[in-house]
Formats: structure tokens, sequence, C-alpha cells
């Protein structure tokens, strides 16, 4: 049923917009929040000012990305009242989870606040504030979510693109101590196979040719398989590599305690697997690993690192560091460096050590001085976007399949991502969105690389007429 707008139109059909902040699987609850709202007679805007109801699906790993969603509150309060208009506002996801009472305290503007394992009850809650109640849900409901969520239409899944996303697991039983993941997700817990089964084939039905499986720490995976027995990530991924017209599959985000022996030899055995993990570290230190409780020392990471590439040798490594923990000496930080150095990461995030509220950590006598961190964070960066930068020149020349996802700034341009999610800008490819392209890459640039047909490529790249499609600047064609 599509309901009418605020003036009693009743053929114009009530406008969402919903802005996510923070990781994978805050865009996956974006969309399937979405898709519960269509079934109201919701429609997605891209502009906040025309929506009847705005969402944000929020974060809580970082201090300031917490302090970004009350920024954006704060535009939205004055939006609202130069306006005049009486347009919806909640906030869902970790925040929401973590502050519920303090974000109704210092935001008079949100009318509901709903947490990450509510999302199902999104009608029946903005049934109660459109009744003048502010609504306030942040506990962890007996039945699963999944079960209530509605399914995407063919026109939501295209109109997303032909890469996806689908959670797998949830949680977190790790309690590292900075993070709050176990306090706003709740613990561990996996979907049934059958279930994921049957949302995969329906997105691969709908045109996606690639999944991304997600988790706060996803290759902890251990849902029910159908033979009643609880199943590896290793082994979702081989029947999920069953499904016709699957082209790739992806895995985020991941812990080195859970990096098994199957899951790195999934990577040798199966071809829809793409070379690339995310495998977050947090330090090189194994002092400042022991201090963060993350059960694992360098070395370990070292090995883990050494089995993927033997498995799988044109694997590229991307991970997540934090710098300035409380304790942190500069020789831990340069054992950090050091790490770096060794692995050498084709892409990674760096932050500054914020404290988290009921975190252990927070509570840490010898907090690192801002100063100091700041410059750490600088080096450290410096370091990291050397290593990432010379990654992408080693795919100069190089041969691979990208898949075509958007079009490009300028006319006839399609940008793909390549097996190690760089964006790839070809000019005029014999192509569309959706497929599956090999190129060579022709160039590369700060931010994406650029590249040409393969079949193109039958001489000498630099003087094929195709490259000068690199002649447009580079900086014009940036992802």
């Amino acid at each position: 049923m599509i309901d009418g707008d605020r003036t009693g139109n009743m053929h114009e059909p009530r406008k969402l917009y919903v802005k996510s902040f923070g990781c994978q699987m805050n865009v996956y609850d974006s969309h399937r929040m979405a898709d519960t709202l269509a079934r109201e007679g919701f429609v997605e805007t891209q502009d906040p000012a025309e929506a009847d109801l705005v969402i944000l699906n929020t974060c809580h790993i970082r201090e300031k990305a917490a302090e970004k969603v009350y920024s954006e509150l704060g535009r939205l309060r004055k939006q609202k009242q130069e306006a005049g208009s009486d347009t919806m506002i909640a906030v869902a996801g970790c925040v929401a989870q973590a502050e519920g009472a303090e974000i109704m305290r210092r935001a008079p503007v949100v009318d509901l606040v709903v947490g990450p394992q509510s999302y199902h009850r999104l009608p029946e809650l903005l049934a109660e504030a459109r009744a003048g109640k502010r609504v306030v849900d942040t506990e962890f409901p007996a039945e699963d979510k999944f079960d209530h969520l509605p399914a995407p239409t063919r026109a939501a899944t295209r109109s997303r693109g032909p890469a996806a996303f689908v959670t797998v697991q949830e949680g977190c039983d790790k309690f590292c101590t900075f993070c709050v993941v176990p306090y706003t997700r709740g613990a561990e817990v996996s979907r049934p196979v059958a279930k994921i089964m049957d949302e995969a084939a329906r997105l691969v039905d709908q045109g996606v040719r690639e999944i991304s499986l997600i988790g706060q720490n996803v290759n902890a995976f251990h849902g029910a398989g159908p033979d009643g027995t609880s199943w590896s990530l290793a082994r979702l991924m081989e029947r999920m590599a069953g499904i016709k017209g699957l082209a790739r599959l992806r895995y985020t985000t991941s812990h080195p305690r859970d990096m098994d022996d199957d899951l790195i030899a999934a990577h040798r055995d199966l071809p829809q697997l793409m070379p690339y993990l995310h495998l977050p570290v947090q330090s090189g230190s194994d002092r400042i690993l022991a201090a963060m409780n993350r059960k694992h020392g360098r070395d370990d990471f070292f090995a883990i690192i050494e089995k993927m590439r033997q498995a799988r040798p044109d694997m590229a490594l991307s991970s997540d560091f934090i710098v300035g923990f409380p304790g942190e000496s500069e020789q831990d930080f340069e054992d950090t460096l050091d790490l770096v150095r060794k692995v050498g990461f084709a892409s990674a995030y760096s932050f500054k050590y914020s404290p988290r509220p009921g975190t252990p950590a927070a509570d840490h006598a010898a907090q690192v001085p801002e100063e100091a961190k700041a410059e750490r964070l600088a080096e450290l960066q410096r370091l990291l976007e050397a290593s990432k930068a010379a990654f992408d020149e080693s795919c100069r020349g190089r041969t691979f399949d990208i898949l075509l996802e958007k079009p490009g700034r300028q006319a006839g341009q399609l940008i793909g991502r390549s097996p190690y999610l760089q964006s790839v800008v070809v000019n005029d490819p014999p192509a569309a969105i959706g497929d599956l392209l090999t190129v060579t890459i022709t160039d590369v640039g700060p931010n994406s690389l650029a590249g040409i047909p393969a079949e193109a490529n039958d001489t000498s790249v630099s003087q094929s007429p195709a490259s000068s499609a690199l002649s447009r600047p580079l900086a014009a064609m940036e992802a």
C-alpha cells in the first residue's frame, strides 16, 4: 500500500533517504531497511531535503564517526526549521545501540532510535513515532531479524549494481580491549547455510555477479548446514561457488585467529574467490597485541601471510592499524612500521586510537598524547600510501578481469573493479555494466587504474589508439 503524502496527495509515494556511516555491514543493513520500508510505500531519494523519512545508519567504532552523526543531526534540525517540514528522523546502527538515551537527550529532532537487531520492526516503530511518541528500541530480540526482513525487488537489486553484500554472521566474541562491537552487535551468531544460499541465488538471478560475504568476524562463521552439522566459511563458499552465474566471491572482515587451513586452501581451490584478503592486524608489536587482547602475535600473522601466498601467489593483502594505543612506546610503533614493510600491503586503513566508553582500554592510565598519536599516524600513513602506490604500479602491464560496475565521469567510460578492488577506468569498452571484461592495465593514478580491453593490446599498449583514451586526464577518471 502506498500512503499519500503529507498534503493528502494519494498518488505520490513517501520518500526515504538513508545515509550509511562505517562498514559494509551498514551498507547491507541500509539496503534491507529500504527494502522493508518499500512495502510501506517508501521510495528512496538521494536528496534529504525532499525526504519524508531520514535514517542515519551509524557506526560506533571511532569517536569521530559518532560525532559526525551528531553533526549531521544538527544540519537536519536546521534544514527542518528553515523548510518548516515535518520530516521524520531516525537514527539506526551501532551508535543507536550504544547511545540511544543520549541521542534523544542531545538531539530532540530525532523521532526514533533503533538498534541493528530490530530493523525488521521499523514499520511498527515508525507508526508509534508518527503517533507522537519518541521511540527507542535497542533490545536484542529473541527472533531472528533475517526471518522477517523482505527480499529486495529485482529493480532494487539492479539499481544497486552487479556487486552485492550478504551478511552471514553478526557479532563478535573476541572482546578486543579497544572495541565496542561485542556490546553493540552482541555475541557471534551465524545464519543457516540454506538461508544464505537462498539469498545469494536470488541475487544472482536478479543480475548480481559478485557477492561479498560480510560479518563483524566473518571467518568465525559456523552456520548450521543442511546436513545438520556446523559449516565453516570455506565450506559455505565451496557450495556458493556452484551457483550458476556467480562470477566472484569475497569475504570481510576477518580475524587472524580464525584463518584456518581450510579457508586458506579455498583461495587455492575456488576460482571464484578473489585473491584479495582484508585481515586486520591492528599493531605490529607483540606487547600491544597482548594489551589489545588480540590473542595472536606478529609471528602468527606472518605465518598466515606466508601460507596465503603459498596457496595463491597473486594474493594481495589489506589490513587495519591503530596507532597510539594506551602504553604504545616508540619501539612498539617501530614494530608496526616493520610489519608493514615486511608484508607489503595493497591497501590499508589506519586510525589514531580513540577511547570508546565501556571498553577496557578507555580506562587505561597510560594514554598516549594526541600530538604523538598524530605524528605516528602521519608516518604510518606515508608508509602505507607508498606500499599501495607500489602495488598499484606493479599492476601496470598486467592483464586481468574487471567487473564493470558504473559509468565513468566522461562519455563512453565505464568503471570496473579489479580482483584487488581497485577502480579501473576503461574508455568505450565492448561490454556493459555487469559484464566481466579482460583488460590490460596501461596507466596508474592515485585513486584508480586505467586499462584497455585485452583484445586491443595487440602490439604496444603505448601506441594503441585505445590507450589514447588515457590522454584524457587521469584525475578526471578517478572513481
